[in-house]
This record gives structure tokens, sequence and C-alpha cells, in this order.
């Protein structure tokens, strides 16, 4: 056992209790994500970018900002990859229960807990290649694509901005300001 009450077997000891190391960061994993939920559902992302106010738009809002926070944590040194894995866990753990509360079955919860995710995933390499780029053209184009599922977006231009910002402002955070 460590310095941390990490023992060689994957587990953390507390209290004499040992506890998986993934759920190790599993609050801080959800309150991660009530702060990607909140950004993602400032009144303003719908009204002045025009993101559609449907079930499907907020997923979107919550995917993007999601996407962003994953990737920063993701390229920070340990325990960000953690982070980045709680933080993905809390959001469709968030997405298994919400469709449960829609009223979806338990028998199709999965199947559609699974095709959400890999939206997400085909999501999230999109813009982070349009990022990584630096080709606001190519985010401006994915976020049409995903966002408004190819229809005219007058505010798709205004999102990509602000998704710019928000990359190069987590960049510049440290992990304990999250």
């Amino acid at each position: 056992m460590d310095e941390h009450g990490n023992d060689s077997d994957g587990t953390t000891v507390t209290f004499g209790f040992r506890t998986p190391r993934k759920r190790r960061f599993e609050q801080t994993g959800f309150l991660l994500y009530g702060k990607v939920v909140a950004a993602a559902r400032r009144p303003w992302l719908f009204a002045a970018c025009g993101v559609p106010d449907t079930l499907d738009g907020r997923f979107d809002a919550i995917a993007l900002f999601a996407a962003l926070l994953i990737r920063r944590l993701r390229h920070a040194p340990p325990p960000g990859p953690e982070l980045a894995q709680a933080l993905f866990d809390a959001m469709f753990s968030d997405m298994d229960l919400n469709l449960r509360e829609l009223g979806v079955g338990d028998l199709s919860v999965g199947k559609k807990v699974r095709a959400m995710w890999e939206a997400f995933h085909g999501r999230a390499l999109a813009y982070e290649a349009a990022l990584d780029a630096g080709d606001e053209a190519a985010l401006t184009a994915a976020l049409c694509r995903n966002v408004w599922r190819g229809s005219p977006a007058p505010g798709a231009a205004a999102l990509a901005r602000l998704v710019q910002a928000t990359d190069a402002s987590l960049e510049r955070q440290s992990l304990e300001s999250f």
C-alpha cells in the first residue's frame, strides 16, 4: 500500500475498506458533470447562438461542453485522465437515469445509452480534430452537422468562436480550479 492508501491490486483502502480505484473520483466526476450541465443550460446559448431548445439540442449542448472538459482533463497530468473518465461515467449515468425518468423501458435503455455514447464519441472526435487543427471552418461545419443536423445555422460561427474560447480558457486553468 502506498502513502495515498492505494493498494497494488487497483483498490483504494479507506478506513480498512477496499474501494475500486475507478470509483475513487466518482463524486468529483458528478461535480464536474454538474458544472458542464450548468454551462450547457445557459439561456444565451439557446437565444444568441440558436442551439435548438429541444431534447436533442440540450444533449448536444451538454455533449459539447463535456467534450471540451474531457479533452482538457485527458491531456492533464494524473489524476486528469481519471477525472475525465469519472466525468464521462457521471454523464452517462445521468443519461441513463433521465431516459428512465422519461419513461423509456428498461429493456431499451441500454441500447439508447449506447447510441448516445456513440453520438457523443463521434462529436467529441470531430470537435477535437477541428480544435487541434485550429480550423474554425471545420469546427463550424461539425457544429452545423451535429447541433443543427445539417440545417442552416446562423449561430454556428458564433458557437464555434465560443467553443474555441472555452477550449483556450480550459487549457489555461489548473486542475485544482475545476
